[in-house]
């Protein structure tokens, strides 16, 4: 049986300061339509801006996940994201007053009991989950660590923190149902070590932060005068050190609620696939910056999964979008280097274009006499072309810039272009162009069949007069 997209019954909202920012912040969890999404929603600046939560926005992760589109951050988000992933939630707009989520307790727990008060329910549409097909690993040795995914029927996640402490030390944390996510996952805090909090605090980065959202571990001996120092500067009565090394300011929900956190972080970073996601996830030392990177790689696989399943069809009796004049007039290829006889389609993301492979091609004389076989470089030359038509497209006055390519990675050929093919060729841009820098992901398909595909980086730049 198929499973459906689920959404919020009604709007419901949460209170709190803003970590960093310490601005009051109220957050409202709304219901969307299908295929929506997870989207922000900055209601407190002009022309309320939408932020999509997808791995392409992210933009920094020093002190949490900041996502950032249309001129609007949002930041800390991940525990509010983290919730909704929990809670099964596929589409969900998200207002917000301030460029902070609020810290709340520390963890997704009133994220959790605000949705539970909302009700959720069901949609007509589908879910459509990403399962990798083959093992995917994010590796950072200078820090150690190491994420993997798996191929699964289901998400599962096991994640494993060394902070190198005598206080914290190893721990373990693990995830095999979503079911089980408010009980024991949700509740966690985050957690800070001593020498992070006076760093931050000296320095006016947590603003928002008191001794009631976080777990601090003492990472080194203090005296009561210090102990005394640090509850003044977060308006508490006197604190003292545990045994187990910790602060008194709260009580721990689990022995390993640190690491359940950090499981908690990573639920709420691979929201940024922007689909839900079925595999083993296995993490050592993960934090949001590998976090992000990886749910960025992710998310470029599941887009060209989902490209492969668009294979496009061509009809000679259409009119083309882009004819051979046309595409001489965007182009300063000519013969016999110009590869690309007419685009068909067109929009902001993706552009399809056909090549005519006939016998006169001049590389057939020696590609090869008795085999004439289309060069492997032609071919991605050909797809390079069509890519740069999608591209200058962005620009109004094309002719005056031409399209380098920086770097092809990736490239399968699985089988040969000969005389009489039409290669029709499709180009997607994986995220959005920056700095004139476009990804791109390149088929080749000869009927239904696919004869190439890769990844193609290349840069517009104006022609120098």
């Amino acid at each position: 049986m198929s499973v459906k997209q689920r959404t919020l019954a009604k709007a419901v909202s949460v209170s709190g300061k803003g970590l960093h920012t310490g601005l009051n912040v109220t957050l409202t969890l709304k219901p969307a339509p299908e295929n929506h999404g997870f989207i922000f929603q900055r209601i407190d600046l002009p022309g309320q801006p939408i932020i999509k939560a997808l791995a392409e926005n992210v933009t920094d992760t020093s002190r949490g996940t900041t996502l950032e589109q249309n001129d609007a951050k949002v930041s800390t988000i991940e525990h509010c994201l983290a919730a909704c992933v929990g809670m099964e939630l596929d589409n969900v707009l998200i207002e917000i007053n301030a460029p902070e989520a609020p810290i709340l307790d520390g963890s997704s727990m009133e994220y959790v009991n605000a949705i539970e008060t909302a009700g959720v329910v069901e949609q007509a549409a589908d879910k459509v989950y990403f399962t990798p097909s083959e093992k995917v690993e994010y590796y950072d040795e200078a820090k150690g660590i190491h994420i993997i995914a798996y191929p699964d029927e289901q998400l599962s996640m096991n994640v494993l923190i060394d902070y190198n402490s005598k206080v914290l030390g190893n721990q373990y944390a693990t995830l095999d149902d979503h079911k089980k996510f408010k009980e024991e996952i949700a509740p966690s805090r985050t957690f800070v070590f001593l020498h992070e909090l006076e760093f931050l605090a000296a320095n006016n980065l947590i603003k928002g932060g008191d001794l009631d959202n976080a777990i601090v571990i003492m990472d080194r001996q203090v005296n009561q005068e210090e102990l005394d120092r640090l509850a003044e500067m977060f308006n508490k009565p006197k604190i003292k050190v545990k045994p187990e090394g910790v602060l008194n300011n709260i009580d721990l929900h689990f022995p390993n609620e640190p690491a359940r956190h950090k499981l908690l972080d990573m639920i709420g970073d691979l929201a940024l696939i922007g689909m839900p996601f079925k595999g083993k996830i296995i993490a050592t030392r993960p934090g949001h910056h590998s976090n992000t990177e990886f749910a960025r790689i992710l998310r470029q696989m599941a887009k060209k999964a989902i490209a492969k399943k668009d294979i496009p069809v061509y009809n000679p009796n259409d009119t083309p979008v882009v004819d051979i004049v046309g595409i001489k007039n965007t182009l300063p290829h000519r013969n016999p280097f110009l590869l690309v006889d007419k685009i068909i389609y067109r929009d902001d993301k993706k552009i399809v274009g056909i090549k005519n492979v006939t016998m006169n091609e001049p590389f057939f004389v020696g590609h090869f006499p008795e085999e004439p076989i289309m060069p492997g470089v032609l071919q991605i030359e050909a797809l390079a072309q069509v890519g740069g038509l999608l591209v200058l497209n962005t620009v109004p006055d094309p002719e005056n810039y031409l399209t380098f390519f920086l770097k092809v990675d990736k490239v399968r050929f699985k089988r040969k272009v000969v005389p009489g093919d039409t290669l029709i060729m499709k180009m997607t841009l994986l995220e959005p162009m920056r700095r004139g820098i476009a990804i791109m992901f390149g088929e080749g398909y000869v009927g239904d069949q696919l004869v190439i595909e890769g990844e193609m980086m290349a840069q517009i730049a104006k022609v120098k007069e």
